[in-house]
């Protein structure tokens, strides 16, 4: 059960009614509210904005519904400046908001504006605003501009007279918008609304009705006191409708609504980047340190409300950053648990991230205290091989940290495919076209607010890397590896090689106790099989070449917890000592650089024979028997198998590397040829969140293969027939794991406190 603080800015009837349905709508998704002072919550929902300390002081795993920053949108006097500034770069793009004046300071360019029209014998309706005001309050219609006060703090706009009409009522739209994410933005509209219509037939602004605001204003807060407001549950009438009526209307009477949502989605994105530089700015100078791409502490749902005009072009009124979730009518409860619920849910707030958080700064203390991870500094007297090898490093970390970004924003589309309810995703959009035309605007209005004081910014969105693919990032390390290869190379020719000794006998079996280490994709069914005896994988039969034990090499919970999505968890996994069982620290010096050529084949040839003799096992079956099953369920596999597939990645890389450890009599076989290209593997097959190894599952292609026969690299015919063996044996276990997940899957669920249907 997750927790909820509710802040609250005062304690009056209106905020209790407020939060009526958010406390309705926490309750269906197994929150429950704790008291305001306890700072461990999930959730923090408040409804006013919140102090920058207050989301500096957040931990990882909370989330609060507010983004710093976001005022520079939704206080009237920010957006008229903010859009003032953009509109003189991107004039075509940002023609949704009408003309506006801030007072006092734009007061003589507002009346340099109204002589021009008076000189062109023109005159226009202008709708006064209180710079920060609200719910409809100290607004008036004005003609004779002569009349405005100087000093106060004011928004002056062009009023629209010529608005679209519902049954001879002006009305507006309230359209909900949820902000999950500033780094990178991510928005969503949802689908349904409010239309809020006036109270009296609209007529054209003149002297006789300027006063006549049930006319001429649309806000609910306004209309509901006037006698003609009608509260009907009905769908198609009454004074509040909803959007999904709306839209049917359009239809009805032969409008193109797909143009109508598509111009109403770009005014929403373009608004929201507008703000992007300045919740961006601010969100990182609260969260400092914080990597890009990882999860946002902050969320935010906005109310937009737009008018039409009779074009059905849609104009920007006014953004609110606390939209009210009041419920006195029967569509305002639909309407808004809806919002609320779908919202909640595509946050994806679980209980695991609290314990995840405290274990992350447990890793990270250790980290920094011992130093790991660090990489070495260059002194003055570094050779130009070190200061290669040092350039290429920081380029594979980069790599690295980048194809973590996107295998996490991945897993994160994923889940919100499946949790959309009503809203839709319209930023970053699916079209590629519209998604360059906004990164053009948000790179322009990167330059427009934020040039010269957030360089880092700029060159950041300016990175090549944050276009590419998880399959380009691949390439990209791969070549690295190979570079690294080529320099490791050169020092192999000026040491120049040694005749060497090697032992082939095979030292005593590792073995690695302990539960089988639940990924962070793998279902938790998987992660109920935690008795060390209950899932034995790996077996192997005895070689006439290379004796092999029998015994399971099985992760070890002792091992530290690797970032499964990531390339690292691969290549820099290194079993603590006490997990390699008899892998003793006598394996002797590093001898990579210092075997002959016919030494490595031979070696080779040892691996390939280990790898053929190892086999997968079915808990309680023999091993004819675990090849039947290993049939049956190739043919008949679901969907369902992929979110094993990280689990099953290191189930057999474990294995591999502690048979590597043993052959080649090496503690540290990261540097090994062999390994390496294991580690490409491993990788094309955890390419797509395991689409690399569905592919061999289903006979759409072997990915892995082709991306050896783009390199330039050649391999032996040996090293080649490893690399397939390695793909049988990943392919072999997922195989068993998935049907001894799905005939155990009954009596799992008393198993695990943490089952989740929808994982």
């Amino acid at each position: 059960i997750l927790s909820v603080s509710i802040l609250r800015a005062v304690m009056s009837h209106f905020h209790c009614y407020h939060f009526c349905l958010f406390r309705t709508a926490i309750g269906e998704i197994d929150f429950f509210k704790i008291q305001d002072e306890d700072e461990t919550a999930n959730l923090i929902w408040s409804d006013s904005a919140v102090q920058h300390e207050k989301i500096a002081e957040l931990r990882n795993y909370q989330r609060i519904n507010h983004f710093p920053g976001m005022g520079e949108i939704c206080r009237k006097d920010c957006l008229a400046r903010n859009m003032s500034k953009i509109i003189k770069c991107q004039p075509q793009e940002y023609s949704f908001i009408p003309k506006t004046w801030i007072f006092p300071a734009e007061y003589t360019q507002f009346q340099n504006y109204v002589k021009e029209l008076r000189r062109k014998r023109k005159q226009k309706t202008f709708i006064v605003k209180p710079a920060n005001g609200a719910m409809g309050h100290g607004i008036s219609l004005i003609r004779n501009c002569e009349k405005l006060p100087v000093q106060e703090h004011y928004i002056v706009q062009e009023y629209l007279d010529k608005p679209f009409l519902m049954e001879g009522y002006k009305f507006d739209l309230r359209i909900y918008i949820l902000v999950t994410s500033c780094d990178p933005l991510r928005i969503f509209l949802y689908n349904d609304g409010l239309v809020r219509m006036g109270t009296e037939k609209y007529h054209a602004p003149s002297e006789a009705n300027l006063s006549q605001l049930y006319m001429h204003l649309t806000n609910y807060s306004v209309n509901k006191h006037n006698e003609n407001f009608e509260r009907d549950e009905t769908t198609d009438k009454g004074s509040k409708r909803s959007i999904s009526w709306f839209t049917e209307f359009l239809r009805t009477n032969d409008y193109d609504v797909a143009k109508f949502w598509g111009d109403v989605s770009e005014l929403v994105v373009k608004t929201l980047i507008v703000a992007e530089p300045h919740v961006l700015h601010a969100y990182r100078m609260c969260r400092p340190g914080q990597p890009p791409g990882s999860d946002s502490v902050c969320f935010e749902v906005l109310g937009f409300d737009i008018i039409l005009d009779r074009k059905l072009k849609p104009w920007l009124l006014e953004i609110n950053r606390a939209p009210s979730f009041g419920t006195d009518q029967k569509i305002d409860y639909d309407v808004k648990k809806g919002v609320l619920l779908n919202a909640l849910k595509l946050l994806n707030i679980r209980l695991s991230d609290k314990k995840r958080d405290l274990a992350q700064q447990k890793a990270e203390a250790q980290r920094r205290l011992y130093g790991h991870g660090s990489m070495k500094k260059l002194s003055a007297a570094s050779s130009d091989w070190e200061k290669q090898r040092h350039k290429l490093e920081q380029r594979r970390e980069e790599l690295k940290e980048r194809l973590a970004q996107v295998r996490k924003q991945i897993s994160r589309e994923e889940h919100e495919k499946q949790h959309l309810g009503n809203y839709r995703r319209i930023y970053p959009p699916d079209d590629k076209l519209l998604l360059e035309k906004y990164e053009s605007l948000l790179s322009a209005a990167f330059q427009t607010f934020l040039a010269g004081r957030a360089a880092s910014l700029q060159k950041e969105m300016n990175n090549p890397l944050k276009r590419m693919k998880e399959e380009d990032i691949l390439d990209l390390l791969e070549q690295c590896e190979l570079d690294d290869e080529k320099l490791m190379g050169k020092t192999s020719k000026q040491k120049g090689p040694k005749p060497l000794k090697i032992n082939t006998t095979p030292s005593a079996s590792p073995t690695l106790s302990g539960p089988i280490r639940r990924s962070i994709s793998c279902p938790r069914s998987i992660a109920s099989l935690s008795s060390p005896n209950e899932l034995r994988i790996f077996s192997s039969r005895p070689s006439p070449t290379v004796p092999m034990p029998t015994a399971l090499v099985r992760p070890s919970s002792a091992m530290p917890r690797s970032h499964s999505l990531s390339r690292s968890g691969f290549a820099h996994r290194v079993p603590h000592s006490n997990s390699l069982g008899t892998i003793h620290s006598n394996l002797g010096d590093p001898l990579i650089n210092l075997r002959t050529k016919e030494q490595e084949a031979e070696l080779v040839h040892q691996t390939l024979v280990v790898l053929n003799a190892m086999r997968i096992r079915f808990p309680g079956k023999t091993e004819e028997e675990a090849e039947a099953v290993l049939d049956e369920v190739s043919a008949a596999l679901c969907m369902c198998a992929r979110e094993c597939v990280i689990l099953v990645l290191d189930i057999v890389h474990i294995n591999v590397r502690s048979a590597l450890q043993r052959i080649w009599r090496e503690p540290d076989v990261d540097s090994l040829h062999l390994y390496r290209l294991f580690n490409r593997v491993f990788n094309r097959l955890l390419w797509s969140h395991g689409q690399g190894l569905w592919n061999c599952l289903s006979n759409t292609g072997s990915s892995w293969e082709t991306n050896f026969s783009k390199s330039s690299e050649v391999l032996s015919p040996q090293e080649l027939q490893c690399c397939r063996r390695l793909v049988q044996l990943c392919r072999d276990c997922l195989l068993v794991v998935y049907k001894f997940v799905s005939e155990s899957r009954g009596s799992l669920t008393g198993l695990s406190p943490e089952w989740d249907d929808t994982r």
